[in-house]
């Protein structure tokens, strides 16, 4: 599942190629004809991202809301747009680019009480600048459910995914087990300040990269990181701890991360 550096990278990148003109808007797989049908021809006054959630705000209409999910993906072009490859579900045209997006979880229009509502379920997210970290520790401070939980609830933190946790929690010492009202406000805004500095810079890079001074790699996914997926620390050498919380895989240095 793209993490939010992707989505709001999606949201700058679009923003400049759409932002002020009359979009036409299509569903060529067909199961979004009807919400298409609301924005199509409409002017794109806007476009933002909070946490994983894509936004196209359109004047005089509702907003067009995208969740990728695990398996949505967008693609982006400039005119003239070829065919659409696969199952497109909904594609943006504008003057010089287009834009399709296939496999979406979330496909649908929202008016302006429904989109706050949204953003009113999700919790503060490190990439914006409305952000209110204060609400998050409250969260968590109350909470007994580990921390490497709550890091993955968007009601707590928006766009926080499974490689950024794992990074995240390896890079400040804080083992995923322990309990949120066992994290001390200090860590909690240490933990804070990298996820804004390390989202910002995979939304800069276009991949996720928490190994200090590293280009991206030049593997499909890009990423440069220290535990995630690997099976020794590259601190102390220790061997990595996998497991599962929540139904997603963790992983942990137990030496430099104790409980």
């Amino acid at each position: 599942m793209p993490e939010g550096h992707t989505i709001h990278r999606a949201a700058r990148d679009q923003h400049r190629m759409f932002t002020g003109q009359r979009l036409a808007v299509s569903s060529p797989q067909g199961r979004f004809a009807a919400g298409a049908s609301q924005v199509h021809g409409r002017v794109c006054v806007d476009i933002e991202a909070c946490g994983k959630h894509l936004l196209y705000h359109f004047k005089g209409a509702p907003s067009l809301h995208i969740h990728l999910g695990l398996f949505g993906r967008i693609r982006k072009g400039k005119m003239p747009a070829g065919e659409p490859r696969g199952e497109v579900r909904v594609r943006l045209v504008g003057e010089s680019h287009h834009v399709d997006i296939n496999g979406p979880t979330i496909c649908e229009t929202l008016n302006d009480s429904e989109v706050a509502a949204l953003l009113a379920r999700l919790g503060p997210d490190p990439l914006r600048d409305d952000a209110e970290p204060s609400l998050a520790y409250q969260r968590i401070s109350r909470s007994r459910m580990p921390v490497g939980q709550l890091l993955m609830d968007q009601s707590v933190i928006a766009g926080i995914g499974n490689i950024y946790r794992t990074e995240l929690l390896w890079r400040q010492r804080v083992h995923p087990e322990r309990p949120g009202r066992e994290l001390s406000e200090a860590s909690f805004e240490a933990l804070w300040r990298d996820a804004c500095n390390l989202l910002a810079l995979g939304a800069r890079r276009n991949a996720i990269i928490t190994v200090e001074n590293v280009p991206p790699a030049r593997s499909r996914y890009r990423e440069r990181v220290n535990i995630f997926g690997k099976t020794e620390c590259p601190d102390c050498g220790s061997a990595i701890r996998r497991f599962t919380l929540a139904t997603r895989k963790v992983y942990v240095c137990e030496h430099c991360q104790p409980r």
